[in-house]
C-alpha cells in the first residue's frame, strides 16, 4: 500500500486510499480521569455533545508547549481552547452559535473574582431598591404570560421605563416560583453582555437556571438540556408542578465560588464568532492585531454531529435569558447537514484552517459516528472519520498520522436525551490526528508514546517536543 502521507492531490485518490484508517497508539487515559476533571471554569454552563476536558488535555500536553497557540474552530462552550489557557498555551476558540460564543468568551476572558463579586454585590442592592416591582411583575407572568400587562424588558435594557418590552413564552413563566423569575428578569434586563464581567456572571446564570439539586433556580428539567416546550407544557399540567423559591442572588454566589475554585488562567485567551470555515484566517487576523503568535501550534475540535443536535432548541430557556432567538440559531448552523453537503462543508474548514497552523502544526479532529438518526439505523453516518479525510482532510493537503477510537459510554455524553436510547446516537467517537505537513505528520508520531501528567492542577506546566 502506498504511503498515503506521501502522496500529491490528484485524480487517483480513490485509489490511493486506505480501506481503515492506521492507529495512533494513544490509548484514551482520559476516559480514566474524574469527571470533572481539569479547571474549575469548565462547568460554568452545560453543554450538549461537549468533550470532557481531560480529552484535550491528552493533545495539548504531547502537541503544545507554554505559549503556543491552540485553536478550536466549533468551541462549544469553551473546553478545549479554555483548557489550553490553564496550561500556559494562548487558547482561541470559534463558533458561529452566540451562545456558545458568549460561553467561551466568558471562560477565555474572565471577570476576576473581586469584579463578579463587586458586580454581584451591586445588582443585590439594585435589585433591593425595587425588589417590589420586581416581584410583582414575576407573578404577573406566572398568572397571564404574554399579557401586556406581563410584558418584561429586553436582555441587556436596563429595565428603566423606556427599556423596550416583550412578552415571556409560557414555558418560562412554568418552569420558576414568581420571586425567582423577577430575580430573574431584573438580571436578565441588567446584565451588559458586552461587558465582561457582566458576561461572566450571565453565563454563570444560565448554568444554574434548571436542574435537580438545591443549586438550581428552577427543577423543571435536568441541567444538560431544556425539554421540549410542548413537552414542558404537558408535564407541568399533569404533575401539577410548582417550582420551589429560589434565590437567584445566593445561587449564583455559591456558582461563583464553585467556579473560583482554582485560580484564574494567567494566559488569556480569544473567542471569536464566526463561521469555521473562516475561523483560521479570522484567528490570524485577530492574534496578529494583538501582536501574538498568528499561527497555531495545535487544532483540537470536534465538528458537529450529523444531524444529531439542535443546539438552539435544546437550550431555549438559556437562549431566552440571553436575548437570543433559539430558532435563528438552528437555523444558521444548519444541524441537518446530510453527509455529501457536510463533507463538502469539512473540507472547506480544513482548506481553511490548514493556513492558520504552523508549518509542524497538528489538527485533531474528534468525528462521532452517528448510528441512529430520529431513532432509525443511520444510512450515512457510519464510517465519517475515515470520510472526513478522504474527501475533506486529504484533498486540504493534509497528512494523516492516524486515529484513535473512544468508545463513549451511555452515560457521558449528551447525544441522545433521554428514554431507552439514551446515548444510543453516537456510542463511539473517532479521532483523526494530521499533520498539516510532512513535518506535522512525524511530530504527531514521535509525539504518540509520550506519557501525560494527570495531575491536576498541575505542579509544572509541560513542554514536550
Amino acid at each position: 500500500m502506498p504511503d498515503l502521507s506521501r502522496q500529491p492531490n490528484g485524480a487517483q485518490l480513490a485509489l490511493e486510499l486506505p480501506s481503515a484508517l492506521p492507529g495512533l497508539g494513544i490509548e484514551p487515559e482520559w476516559k480514566a480521569q474524574p469527571r470533572l476533571w481539569g479547571h474549575s471554569l469548565h462547568p460554568m454552563c452545560s453543554y450538549l455533545a461537549s468533550f470532557p476536558a481531560a480529552l484535550p488535555h491528552a493533545f495539548i500536553a504531547r502537541y503544545s508547549r507554554p505559549g503556543d497557540v491552540v485553536l478550536d474552530p466549533f468551541s462549544g462552550r469553551g473546553t478545549a481552547p479554555l483548557q489550553a489557557s490553564a496550561e500556559g498555551r494562548i487558547g482561541v476558540g470559534n463558533d458561529l452559535n452566540p451562545f456558545a460564543h458568549l460561553l467561551t468568551a466568558a471562560k477565555l476572558e474572565p471577570a476576576t473574582p473581586a469584579e463578579a463579586r463587586t458586580r454581584l454585590a451591586a445588582l443585590r442592592l439594585a435589585f433591593g431598591a425595587d425588589a417590589t416591582a420586581w416581584v410583582a411583575l414575576g407573578e404577573r407572568v406566572v398568572a397571564r404570560p404574554g399579557h401586556p400587562s406581563a410584558f418584561v424588558p429586553a436582555t441587556g435594557s436596563g429595565g428603566g421605563p423606556d427599556a423596550r418590552t416583550e412578552p415571556v413564552p409560557d414555558e418560562v413563566a412554568i418552569a420558576f416560583h414568581p420571586r425567582t423569575l423577577g430575580q430573574l428578569l431584573f438580571l436578565r434586563a441588567s446584565l451588559r453582555l458586552a461587558d465582561r464581567t457582566d458576561r461572566f456572571l450571565a453565563g454563570a446564570v444560565v448554568g444554574i437556571l434548571h436542574g435537580k439539586t438545591p443549586s438550581y433556580l428552577s427543577t423543571l428539567m435536568p441541567n444538560t438540556f431544556s425539554m421540549a416546550p410542548r413537552y414542558v407544557r404537558g408535564f407541568a399540567a399533569r404533575t401539577g408542578f410548582r417550582s420551589p423559591e429560589r434565590d437567584a442572588f445566593d445561587a449564583l454566589s455559591a456558582k461563583l465560588d464553585r467556579l473560583y475554585r482554582q485560580p484564574l488562567p494567567t494566559t488569556g485567551g480569544l473567542a471569536l464568532l464566526g463561521d469555521a470555515r473562516t475561523a483560521g484566517k479570522r484567528t490570524r487576523a485577530a492574534l496578529h492585531a494583538r501582536g501574538l503568535p498568528d499561527r497555531a501550534r495545535l487544532a483540537v475540535t470536534s465538528p458537529p454531529y450529523l444531524r444529531v443536535l439542535r443546539y438552539g432548541y435544546y437550550n431555549w430557556l438559556r437562549t431566552w435569558f440571553l436575548g437570543f432567538d433559539a430558532q435563528a440559531i438552528d437555523d444558521e448552523l444548519d444541524h441537518a447537514h446530510h453527509r455529501e453537503p457536510y463533507l463538502v462543508f469539512m473540507r472547506e474548514v480544513l482548506a481553511d484552517l490548514r493556513s492558520a497552523l504552523t508549518d509542524d502544526g497538528i489538527a485533531v479532529l474528534v468525528i462521532g459516528d452517528v448510528e441512529r438518526d430520529g431513532g432509525k439505523p443511520s444510512a450515512t453516518g457510519l464510517g465519517l472519520a475515515e470520510r472526513v479525510w478522504e474527501e475533506a482532510a486529504y484533498p486540504a493537503g493534509y497528512r494523516l498520522a492516524g486515529m484513535v477510537r473512544d468508545e463513549i459510554a451511555a452515560n457521558r455524553k449528551m447525544t441522545r436525551l433521554w428514554g431507552d436510547e439514551a446515548g444510543q446516537a453516537t456510542k463511539t467517537d473517532r479521532i483523526l490526528v494530521l499533520g498539516a505537513t510532512e513535518a506535522g505528520r512525524r511530530r504527531a508520531l514521535a509525539g504518540a508514546g509520550l506519557p501525560i501528567d494527570w495531575a491536576w492542577p498541575p505542579t509544572r506546566l509541560r513542554a514536550i517536543i
